[in-house]
């Protein structure tokens, strides 16, 4: 499977501040031919329910308790393509960014419990985190029906995530594949 990414722009009210104002996303298609989504499950690995250390607890659409799952180069692919809509936030314990995001991400997996919410732990996991260019953290991924969506760099504050989110469910996907199909054409 081709990776494609939805890069939604942020616009924050006053830079990065948080001041005043709302924040706005747009949305544009970009296309990478070359970098496969899931190429790290070539290594043999496979997803199995529980295999990530649980970090967080929330609900499911049915009420159940479950928790937001730490992926790894074994489970990530899986757990992508398993699920419809998966947020992924790339981490470190020593990074105070990611200490800040980590409890905005914990209350949007509150909030959604139908969108999975993941952590990778890059120091854990850094072959993975290689692969995947992670170059700064916090580092957010969202992917829906196993296609990258969103990636941005960066401590999101809690209206931009809840943004974010939005736009993920929202988004089109047949168009998306279709805008795919016609920059893989081009390409």
């Amino acid at each position: 499977m081709r990776a494609a990414a939805i890069c939604a722009g942020l616009s924050h009210p006053a830079g990065r501040s948080g001041s005043g104002g709302k924040s706005a996303v747009s949305v544009t298609v970009q296309f990478y031919p070359d970098r496969p989504v899931g190429a790290h499950t070539a290594r043999g690995g496979e997803y199995r329910a529980g295999a990530g250390r649980c970090t967080h607890r929330t609900t499911n659409t049915l009420g159940e308790t479950m928790a937001t799952t730490e992926l790894t180069a074994q489970t990530l692919g899986s757990t992508i393509t398993d699920n419809d809509i998966v947020l992924v936030d790339f981490w470190a314990e020593w990074c105070g960014p990611c200490k800040r995001f980590g409890p905005i991400f914990e209350q949007s997996s509150e909030v959604n419990p139908g969108v999975v919410h993941a952590k990778v732990d890059t120091e854990a996991e850094q072959e993975l985190a290689a692969e995947l260019q992670i170059t700064s953290i916090p580092t957010l991924m969202a992917f829906r029906e196993g296609i990258l969506v969103f990636r941005q760099p960066g401590a999101l504050p809690a209206p931009a995530l809840a943004q974010v989110v939005e736009a993920v469910k929202g988004l089109d996907m047949d168009e998306v594949r279709a805008k795919i199909a016609e920059q893989a054409a081009q390409s």
